[in-house]
């Protein structure tokens, strides 16, 4: 029999991991497309092996399902409305460390696929690829040892690369060695002896400077032009 888990409104949420077996991969989807949403779930099912567990339109919600469910796997949109996707990714992993994350994106821009592949996302596809392609994808996360798997258009890796970063003031410099040890702006700001809202301005200086849309990517970039040094304190 297949059983229902429900939301406080009385909406079906979706079928229990416990009503699936050892070998039967489990999915949360996430994509605040509805139609989408209902086409991917009709056609992970007509997979044997594959149950969808929840069908959710929120970051907020994937990680409320994952915490319900424990599930395989989260099968992400990143444009979804309430919370920043990374902030969505870091809340699944304290959850359920286990679940695996696939980011499913209209957008495929090198940077964001990096960043995110970074972050520890099982794999990154882009929508246009290809029913065969998603389903190889998600049976080869359910492996003992998982492959990372990247899907792109031709056109992004054909892209050309943004532009050198800025150089950076030694105070900038001084904040984001510091960001790489993992302080936070008011770490940061005692550190340095200055108000916090200077530490955030400086951060905004870096983002704009090298092209960055989070702490890890501003880090990031900054080592691989040698910026800032490897062993931060």
């Amino acid at each position: 029999m297949v059983k229902y888990n429900m939301l406080p409104d009385g909406r079906r949420w979706g079928r229990a991991v416990a009503d699936t077996d050892d070998k039967t991969i489990s999915i949360v989807l996430a994509d605040d497309h509805t139609l989408l949403r209902g086409v991917l779930a009709d056609a992970l099912e007509a997979e044997s092996g594959f149950v969808v567990v929840a069908q959710v339109g929120s970051g907020e919600a994937a990680v409320a399902a994952v915490a319900a469910q424990r599930p395989h796997l989260v099968l992400l949109d990143l444009e979804m409305p309430g919370q920043s996707a990374l902030t969505t990714l870091q809340r699944i992993r304290e959850e359920s460390p286990a679940t695996h994350v696939l980011i499913l994106s209209a957008h495929d821009e090198q940077s964001q696929v990096r960043e995110l592949l970074g972050e520890g996302v099982s794999g990154y596809l882009h929508k246009s690829v290809s029913r065969a392609t998603l389903v190889a994808t998600i049976r080869a996360l359910g492996e003992p040892e998982p492959q990372v798997t990247v899907a792109v258009t031709r056109q992004s890796l054909a892209a050309p690369q943004q532009r050198p970063p800025a150089p950076l003031s030694d105070r900038e410099q001084q904040v984001l060695g510091f960001v790489a040890s993992a302080l936070s702006n008011r770490q940061i700001a005692s550190r340095l002896g200055i108000a916090e809202g200077t530490v955030k301005r400086h951060m905004q200086n870096i983002f704009e400077k090298l092209g960055a849309v989070s702490r890890i990517d501003a880090v990031n970039k900054a080592l691989a032009v040698g910026l800032i040094d490897h062993d931060v304190t």
